[in-house]
């Protein structure tokens, strides 16, 4: 093999496109070891073929270009932190994609008469303890569970005896305008003493058509959409905040599989009075 091998030479080596090539010299990725002066001819070194490979590879796991150049520098240690941080991004959205994927498929078999699993219920004002504030959609999940954890650690500090299911109460800007009101609360009984961001309050009544969720609120809009779709369609949907009870939640167990939430849709309903 010659000591200087051809950009077409190279190419069919590192299996890396002479189109490739040109682009990695732009963008001093994989500069040529050097350049004809006359004709503007790329030369390549053997000893470059290893880093080739190297770079088609993180290539092909979408690492982005100034980090692969992070990586071709970068003492061993710190190179193989770029690279597991890099795959640990990659197992993040691989996992996100394959959950899209099961909602799709959760969506295209799903029944179109989610009547069955609609049942009214009539809630009451309740006392409580809550966390009120304005949310990002974003962050709503986040923000979600560190307010219950410490609603829970309240109730158990101030020896307050829970009285119901504990739930939460989202005002419509949250998904029309990305950003809007929120609560999440466990009725209680006791004397509250307010403290830092828990406050007492009194959940209002309501009268809610409810379908139950099963599982991780990543794909809660999917029960959303069948029970706002039935209510539209077959009550008197009125204003007000959409409402969740947390019948199993991260409280009582870590594995989201198991999570049950009651979403309730607020109604107006002629046999009771509205």
């Amino acid at each position: 093999m010659p000591s200087h091998l051809s950009i077409g030479d190279f190419s069919r080596i590192t299996h890396l496109s002479v189109k490739t090539l040109r682009h990695y010299h732009d963008v001093g990725l994989v500069e040529p070891d050097h350049v004809d002066a006359s004709s503007g001819y790329r030369y390549y070194s053997q000893a470059q073929i290893p880093t080739a490979q190297v770079v088609r590879r993180l290539r092909d796991l979408d690492m982005p270009i100034p980090d692969i150049k992070a990586v071709l520098v970068a003492a061993p240690g710190v190179r193989n932190q770029l690279i597991t941080t890099h795959l640990s991004r990659l197992e993040d959205e691989l996992a996100n994609t394959r959950q899209a994927v099961n909602a799709l498929r959760d969506i295209l078999l799903r029944s179109d008469d989610a009547s069955a699993a609609i049942e009214h219920r009539t809630v009451a004002a309740t006392p409580a303890i809550a966390i009120q504030e304005d949310v990002d959609r974003d962050d709503l999940l986040v923000w979600w569970q560190g307010a219950l954890g410490e609603l829970h650690a309240t109730v158990d500090a101030q020896h307050l005896s829970q009285s119901g299911v504990t739930g939460g109460l989202f005002a419509g800007d949250i998904f029309q305008h990305d950003r809007g009101h929120a609560t999440v609360f466990i009725p209680v009984e006791g004397k509250v003493r307010q403290i830092g961001r828990v406050t007492p309050i009194i959940v209002p009544p309501a009268e809610l058509a409810v379908m139950r969720h099963n599982g991780s609120l990543d794909d809660a809009d999917l029960t959303y959409g069948a029970l706002g779709s039935y209510a539209t369609r077959h009550e008197i949907s009125i204003d007000g905040p959409l409402r969740e009870y947390y019948v199993c939640d991260p409280h009582n167990t870590p594995d989201a599989s198991r999570w049950q939430t009651d979403i309730g849709w607020p109604i107006f309903r002629a046999d009771t009075g509205g």
